[in-house]
């Protein structure tokens, strides 16, 4: 059922988006580096329950992808919430992972967005972030964006593939791994790691306690890339919010248990 049929012009360049489904809004917020396709094993349930929206991040996936293009996290949040204003959302229910979060989060406490239920998963939404790669590639950016294809697709591969504590089918890999490796996704995927800068979470974490809406906090417990205590630290500033723990999984949640995802997040969401 994921497919991204519709093309929205946004201030950081043309974005790939996709719907499905009838009754209330949803909409799905991926992160890095990552795409809309990561959802695609949830969306037919949630579809069930919720009209769905999704799209492909300014940089990310289908979307455009330019050599002078902005696409931090200052920028993600703007185009959120242009996004929200296009699909005519005024409090809609949002689901975010990753940089999803960090996104949702500026989108909601500092663009005016507000969500009707939320849930954040695996986030992205304090410092430290991310992995010791992800540390590493950002201080050797000019290294890396050197590498002849093949070991650019390999060093791809292996930091998917380095996020999951459960295998996920082969397809899913390889569909993931794939946007990198055009010349324009090449560039895209290390300019990623030139412009994150963890200005755009400290913006926002004294705001935690505003968020203006119920939210439930998901984590894979074997994440190998953000603990689980990140996640509990975020439970602890968010005032409005319950925190639960997926035995066994690890940074994709969505394509690593699907079921159990949706076990927890459609309940919640269909609160209210």
């Amino acid at each position: 059922m994921w497919k991204l049929d519709e093309t929205v012009q946004t201030s950081a360049g043309q974005v790939a988006a996709g719907r499905a489904g009838e009754g209330p809004p949803l909409v799905l917020a991926h992160g890095w580096p990552w795409s809309s396709l990561s959802w695609h094993r949830v969306i037919p349930d949630l579809a069930e329950h919720f009209t769905v929206h999704w799209y492909d991040m300014p940089g990310y996936g289908r979307s455009e992808m330019r050599a002078d293009q902005r696409t931090s996290l200052d920028v993600q949040g703007e185009v959120f919430a242009e996004m929200m204003r296009h699909w005519g959302l005024e409090r809609p229910r949002v689901v975010a992972h990753d940089f999803g979060g960090a996104t949702t989060l500026r989108a909601h406490l500092l663009h005016g967005q507000e969500f009707e239920r939320y849930v954040l998963m695996n986030v992205v939404a304090m410092r430290p972030w991310g992995s010791e790669f992800f540390d590493h590639v950002g201080r050797h950016v000019d290294a890396f964006t050197g590498l002849p294809p093949h070991i650019h697709a390999a060093v791809v591969r292996a930091y998917v593939e380095g996020a999951m504590a459960v295998p996920v089918a082969e397809e899913d890999v390889e569909a993931l791994v794939k946007p990198w490796l055009s010349e324009a996704g090449r560039g895209s995927f290390y300019r990623q790691f030139a412009q994150a800068d963890e200005r755009y979470t400290a913006e926002v974490e004294p705001m935690f306690g505003d968020v203006r809406c119920p939210v439930r906090i998901l984590w894979g417990e074997a994440d190998p890339w953000i603990p689980l205590a990140r996640g509990e630290a975020l439970h602890g500033l968010v005032t409005d919010s319950e925190f639960e723990r997926m035995v066994g999984l690890g940074h994709l949640p969505q394509l690593e248990d699907p079921d159990a995802v949706l076990a927890k997040v459609v309940p919640f969401l269909k609160e209210g």
